[in-house]
């Protein structure tokens, strides 16, 4: 019995010294050596940081490669296709430059970096270069290989400085340009048009004022079928004409403009807006300056309305309208007989400081100055923001919505001084004859206009 498990013994022990040279090449010491201490001074992978190449050994330490080349060059010998610096800088497009250095895509990066790296020795001599072949890269895809005469080309880029660096461990081939396979290119093209889609605004987002900071107020629904608040012919041309006619002066037979329509369309403009009844009744109840103003549009003049809302009129007392002219004085104040929109105020304010615009309460004028990104009007307590611009701008009437009552220098001293006096002004009562025919009062909008036909020889059919 003890002669067969001895043989036995025997037999192990030589099945298992056979089997040990099998193990030998499948680690080989200088792979171990190589992995566990790093590559040495006369790797290729220390060579891919000569001066032509930095930028693409710049890529590989961002896309975290290093240690992936270092395994593949401790099991064997690689060949690099290296574009120089100067492809990259000049040849690749910033947005593809963007999109690889973003840290979501990295996974992008790598196979990009990995797609440029054979895991074999290849040289550029005829006898080894494949006339036209298949190798797989590292990145786990195909690159083309192919030879055109004397030219070298990897894919459909040329390589310009073939075995430009030759080490023990492999080569590196110059080529042109990048290579960019076609997984990432399809990467590329879907996060672009996903950043498309995600930069258009959501329907009803608000939209903010650069200048104000303020939420701009969205415009009026209108309802389907209904005509459009502001005609589109008096957007599109000052006249109901093609060309535009030029401006009449005072007293001119006629009328290229109709100005009732205009101041119409303007009031309406303010009643939709919302937050400027209180103005809209005074022009058309309480005053008949609606019908001024037509006229005056008619007659080839043009306006501005720095129109309060809502909440400053309130803040008016019941003496300050009851007094006889007084709503009509204080809307003259705040009506500037020149074109003026928010951006040319703004850009006036900006470039000289203060302004003066004239109004139609001669000879008062109102200042406006630039504060916090926009128009300020008045002085004192008294001022006012321009914070509704551009409510109603047709050519011919502009409407600029402000939030607080103007009141010219004048009317402020008169209520100091009544209000140091410790009493009220005395009024006086206008003086009317039994014998008399009362006249009818005209608006003083159209007296200082008939005023200043008379002074320069024409006269408004009107003014008769």
């Amino acid at each position: 019995m003890g002669a067969p498990l001895y043989g036995a013994v025997l037999l192990c022990l030589a099945l298992a010294a056979a089997a040990v040279p099998d193990q030998q090449p499948t680690l080989p010491s200088s792979s171990a050596a190589n992995i566990s201490t790093g590559v040495n001074s006369n790797s290729v992978l220390v060579a891919l940081l000569d001066s032509h190449y930095t930028e693409l050994a710049e890529l590989v330490e961002k896309a975290l490669l290093l240690q992936s080349l270092e395994d593949a060059v401790g099991r064997g010998n690689v060949t690099i296709f290296a574009p120089q610096n100067e492809a990259l800088e000049r040849d690749l497009d910033p947005e593809f430059r963007a999109f690889l250095l973003e840290p979501r895509n990295l996974c992008s990066l790598q196979r990009l970096l990995l797609f440029h790296v054979l895991p074999s020795r290849l040289h550029s001599a005829s006898a080894v270069w494949p006339a036209s072949t298949a190798r797989m890269t590292l990145s786990g895809e195909h690159l083309e290989l192919s030879a055109d005469g004397q030219k070298m080309l990897v894919g459909t880029v040329e390589v310009t400085r073939p075995d430009a660096v030759v080490r023990p461990d492999g080569v590196i081939h110059g080529i042109e340009r990048l290579l960019v396979p076609r997984s990432v290119q399809e990467d590329f093209n879907r996060r672009r048009s996903l950043a498309a889609i995600s930069a258009v605004l959501p329907t009803g987002a608000p939209e903010v004022d650069p200048r104000t900071h303020r939420l701009k107020k969205p415009a009026p629904t209108v309802p389907l079928g209904a005509p459009p608040v502001l005609p589109v012919w008096d957007a599109m041309a000052p006249g109901p004409s093609i060309a535009p006619a030029p401006a009449p002066g005072p007293g001119f037979g006629k009328h290229h403009f109709d100005g009732h329509s205009q101041v119409k369309d303007f009031i309406q403009t303010l009643v939709l807006y919302g937050g400027y009844n209180e103005l809209a009744d005074i022009l058309v109840n309480l005053t008949s300056l609606a019908t001024e103003m037509g006229r005056l549009v008619s007659e080839g003049y043009v306006l501005t309305v720095l129109a309060p809302n809502d909440e400053a009129m309130a803040r008016l007392t019941t003496d300050q309208l009851s007094e006889p002219g007084s709503p009509e004085n204080i809307l003259y104040y705040h009506m500037v007989p020149e074109y003026q929109t928010e951006e040319s105020m703004y850009n006036a304010v900006r470039r000289f400081g203060t302004v003066r615009y004239d109004t139609l309460r001669l000879p008062q004028k109102v200042t406006a100055r630039e504060a916090d990104g926009s128009v300020k009007f008045g002085h004192g307590e008294g001022s006012a923001y321009l914070f509704d611009p551009d409510i109603y701008t047709d050519g011919r009437i502009s409407v600029q919505g402000i939030d607080a009552v103007l009141f010219s220098p004048m009317e402020d001293t008169a209520k100091s001084g009544s209000a140091s006096a410790g009493g009220s002004p005395v009024r006086k009562a206008p003086a009317v004859t039994g014998t008399a025919k009362p006249k009818l009062r005209r608006g003083k909008l159209l007296e200082g206009a008939c005023q200043m036909a008379a002074l320069l020889g024409g006269q408004f059919t009107s003014c008769q």
